[in-house]
């Protein structure tokens, strides 16, 4: 059987490749695992790798960070040999980061089979560089895999064929599912002088928040008010923390000692402390999902979602940037009136093994069951 080439590219990509990886590895099929090397060093991969079971990269780009055009570019120019030299039957990517979009453009190019794992999804605000590729890379997949309903009838309105289409469910639920007990064992509250059910845990790292130190400064001034009425954990993204300005932080820390700004978590650590908040506020994508499937309710910071079955069955609820409205649905919850909805269908934690199936079907030229 050919085999399946995985690129994966930042830390969001892990979370979802490892049960796929585990899944087909069951079926006997052959993978090999690429790292653009977008999110890497300790904090931001190697940890991720070691926690979720994911070997060690076959192959690393090293590429890092930089604009859009910088990123996907380097990406291409190094992948390109990489296909020509690999030969895989099947090139699989995740998500909607910029090493997902070169990636696909490359595999589409050179002919090899492609499946998208997460397509579907959109947030409808093309100023959102995510969305752009999050559009592209469906258009050139041949293997769409949706995570939910409103995904694959996104889809189907843009005009991909049916026989293209396969709601799976949500990878990244197998994964927290499979890692949740362990995650819940290290007491990673109480490592830190937390009360379960008594702190809030936020991120930030949207370049629409975090890019404009003013726009930044205010998010955090509104994340203090915040910690003026329970502890919040603030893991900060190295975007995010490039473009803090260090008078703000020493002020945070001399004037609300409830805000802890941290270095970022590894995958079960951070696990735990969501798992086990009061209330999450994020711009993260991820979040919103990790949220609904443990019914914590989460405060998202953004104007649109790609992700709305979160809102519209889980416990996710839009709250853009407005620092009234923010600090009154805290309130909310608080006072125990906090979003919990329900966890939407095909989040079960058997999402790896229908992708599997998708994939080794397509390998062997037969039709998924």
């Amino acid at each position: 059987m050919d085999t399946v080439l995985h690129v994966v590219a930042a830390r969001p990509n892990f979370m979802k490749v490892a049960p796929l990886w585990r899944a087909l590895s069951r079926r006997g099929v052959p993978q090999r695992l690429l790292h653009t090397g977008q999110h890497r060093g300790e904090a931001m991969s190697d940890v991720f790798f070691r926690e979720l079971g994911l070997p060690a990269p076959d192959l690393s780009l090293g590429v890092g960070s930089g604009t859009h055009a910088e990123a996907v570019a380097r990406v291409m120019v190094l992948l390109e040999r990489v296909l020509e030299e690999e030969r895989p039957g099947l090139v699989s990517v995740v998500g909607d980061v910029h090493g997902t979009l070169a990636a696909a453009l490359v595999a589409a190019r050179a002919g090899v089979l492609l499946a998208h794992v997460e397509a579907g999804l959109r947030s409808f605000d093309r100023a959102m560089p995510e969305e752009l590729n999050r559009v592209v890379v469906d258009r050139v997949s041949d293997l769409l895999l949706a995570p939910s309903p409103d995904a694959e009838e996104n889809l189907l309105v843009e005009g991909t064929h049916p026989s293209c289409i396969h709601l799976v469910g949500n990878l990244m639920v197998d994964a927290l599912r499979a890692h949740l007990p362990e995650a819940l064992q290290l007491g990673q509250p109480g490592r830190m002088g937390l009360v379960p059910g008594g702190y809030a845990v936020a991120t930030l790292h949207r370049p629409s928040n975090v890019d404009d130190a003013e726009t930044l400064s205010g998010l955090v001034e509104t994340l203090a008010e915040v910690a003026r009425r329970l502890p919040v954990v603030f893991p900060v993204h190295p975007r995010t923390a490039a473009r803090l300005r260090p008078d703000d932080v020493a002020r945070w820390g001399r004037e609300v000692p409830g805000l802890r700004l941290v270095d970022p978590l590894g995958y079960l650590p951070f696990l735990s402390l969501t798992a086990q908040a009061k209330v999450v506020l994020t711009d993260s994508g991820g979040l919103q999902e990790e949220t609904t499937a443990l019914g914590v309710p989460c405060l998202t910071l953004r104007e649109s979602t790609e992700r709305p079955v979160t809102v519209t069955e889980g416990s996710n609820l839009l709250v853009g940037t407005d620092p009234e409205l923010l600090l009154a649905e805290v309130d909310r919850v608080l006072r125990g009136a906090g979003k919990r909805g329900r966890v939407p269908a095909l989040w079960d934690g058997n999402a790896a093994g229908r992708a599997a199936e998708v994939y080794a079907a397509a390998l062997t030229g037969r039709s998924p069951r």
